[in-house]
């Protein structure tokens, strides 16, 4: 997509000198431009509405250049003639079926505003469709999250047993995280839908256009001001990456989790979402989740790729911009893809309880929670983990809840000099020590407890149905300045 001063109203509208050679081909965007096609008709139109209103154009010239764009969206991109970029293509057809008239299009304008202005009115939509994924990740993880508040399982760090959890807890985990993502996104819907549009080159137009008026046409809330910074600025692009590559590192931690949860017998993905070895009938393999997983390292890639060919760019349009776009689409594409995998594989996971809670003990995992009670019941904490850290030595895997009390015990006489049960009762050191228990004791502002939970998801509904409610007045403001332009463009055809 490449930048320019202006047109002229010659069928084909670049001089001769600049039509052929070698780099030609190397230059051209055109194949890739089908992805702002549309893009580009909305603004062709929006502009050329303007310049009638303002009396720049004639009521005639624009109603014919408005009829021929329908022409070329009726005929499709690939019937669009050979050209450097969309833009000059479809310049290219309005002229040839206009004649020289059609050159007026490009009145107060430069390709350079316009290819901004397209990729803005792109890209906006395709976060609203990041964004809609991500609620309905966030609706699978809290829909499987409330029905699995009791379904106790290991908790981890530095993936070792570390305390028992819950599957509704560790999901709605995620949800959390997901939700700052859609955050994310809708905070870079907002600063990408401002209009660069009449900003020309880069250093505005002798023509008296009214940008606010273009901007309503396309739906934009506002314009960038100053004309350099609005053809030059691409800090929207990422701003966007940047929460697609945030969204996918969210995707990839979720999609280990359940590759490891798969791996311990805790969940069965649905076959949909899984395959099975070429030499190994018997393996079922997380295919899908591991393919998930991989995108943070396109996403990533998009991202550094994009800084890195911004990074240095002066003022106003260079080709490099042309590099630069490519690297959006990309991480739209496959972390938006990536997002309705996971929200399926959550969705048709089966967790399987009897499994959880028979490795939710596993390493002497409830051993928190006979520190805290010792110290609640008065004992400096350090004195608490100490004791229960010598107990550790003398309990192995096979331990049962007597065996720890025994050991906990023993430790007590040796680093207390006095008994455990001046300190905690056998009843409530068995209940702690049992992983159901070690989770019901966990009541506090975002724990694990069932109880803590059901807040925590009551909590994680309402900002999704804040989120859900701010993605469909963006949708409708949409459609409400799609239906505009249709109305004034139906004036002049």
């Amino acid at each position: 997509m490449s930048g320019d001063t202006g047109g002229n109203a010659e069928t084909v509208v670049r001089r001769e000198r600049f039509a052929g050679g070698p780099a030609r081909s190397f230059m051209s965007s055109l194949d890739a431009d089908t992805r702002i096609f549309a893009a580009d008709l909305a603004v062709d139109r929006a502009h050329t509405v303007m310049l009638a209103e303002q009396g720049i154009i004639g009521d005639d010239d624009a109603g014919a250049i408005l009829d021929a764009l329908d022409t070329v969206e009726d005929a499709g991109h690939d019937a669009l003639p050979e050209g450097e970029d969309v833009h000059e293509a479809i310049e290219s057809a309005v002229v040839a079926d206009v004649g020289p008239a059609g050159g007026r299009m490009h009145t107060a304008r430069s390709r350079n505003d316009e290819v901004a202005a397209c990729i803005r009115y792109r890209f906006r939509e395709d976060l609203l469709d990041a964004a809609e994924a991500t609620l309905d990740l966030r609706g699978a993880l809290l829909d499987a999250a409330a029905a699995e508040t009791e379904t106790v399982v290991p908790g981890f760090t530095h993936r070792q047993h570390a305390q028992p959890t819950t599957v509704g807890h560790l999901l709605a985990s995620y949800a959390g995280a997901v939700a700052r993502d859609t955050d994310r996104l809708l905070a870079a819907y907002e600063r990408t839908n401002r209009s660069p549009l009449g900003a020309a080159a880069f250093a505005g137009t002798t023509f008296d256009v009214d940008r606010g008026r273009t901007a309503d046409l396309l739906g934009f809330h506002d314009t960038i001001e100053n004309a350099a910074d609005a053809v030059t600025a691409r800090d929207f692009l990422i701003e966007g990456c940047g929460a697609f590559a945030a969204l996918s590192a969210t995707l990839s931690g979720l999609s280990t989790d359940l590759i490891e949860g798969a791996k311990d017998g805790h969940v069965d993905l649905d076959d949909a979402y899984a395959s099975t070895s070429s030499i190994m009938p018997q393996k079922k393999n997380p295919d899908s989740l591991e393919l998930v997983r991989a995108v943070a390292g396109d996403a990533v890639g998009d991202l550094t790729g994009l800084l890195t060919t911004l990074k240095g760019l002066p003022r106003a349009y260079n080709r490099d911009l042309q590099r630069a776009t490519p690297h959006a689409w990309d991480a739209v594409d496959i972390t938006t893809e990536a997002t309705e995998v996971a929200a399926g594989a959550v969705a048709t996971a089966d967790w399987d309880a009897a499994a959880c809670a028979a490795d939710a003990g596993a390493g002497f995992s409830t051993a928190t929670g006979v520190a805290d009670a010792l110290a609640a019941a008065g004992l400096p904490f350090r004195t608490a983990h100490e004791l229960v850290a010598e107990s550790v030595t003398t309990i192995d895997d096979g331990a049962t809840v007597d065996d720890q009390i025994d050991a906990l015990a023993a430790a007590a006489d040796a680093v207390l000099d006095e008994p455990l049960s001046a300190y905690v009762d056998d009843e409530t050191l068995a209940d702690l020590l049992s992983p159901a228990g070690s989770v019901a004791a966990r009541d506090s502002h975002g724990g694990p407890a069932a109880s803590a939970v059901e807040d925590s998801l009551t909590r994680l509904r309402e900002t999704y149905d804040d989120h859900a409610a701010a993605v469909d007045a963006h949708r409708e403001g949409l459609a409400a300045a799609d239906e505009r332009l249709a109305a004034e463009v139906a004036d002049y055809v």
